[in-house]
């Protein structure tokens, strides 16, 4: 779970980080079956993250630091 702002920036940054891993997949792999396996663990990763980062964004910030 994201606690504060630092947190949802170095979360941010990691979803962009695993972004760009799969722009570069996309331009490397031949092979669409490979490509799929590769992608799906960035994808998921991507996908838990963002979750983190919608909730975190969804509480107002008086509500983080009761969560927390």
């Amino acid at each position: 779970m994201i606690r504060n702002d630092q947190e949802l920036r170095v979360t941010l940054e990691r979803v962009a980080q695993f972004q760009r891993r799969l722009e570069h997949l996309r331009r490397v792999e031949t092979n669409p079956v490979n490509y799929r396996l590769s992608a799906a663990g960035f994808l998921a990763e991507i996908d838990r993250m963002n979750l983190e980062v919608r909730e975190y964004l969804s509480l107002h910030p008086s509500e983080v630091q009761a969560t927390v």
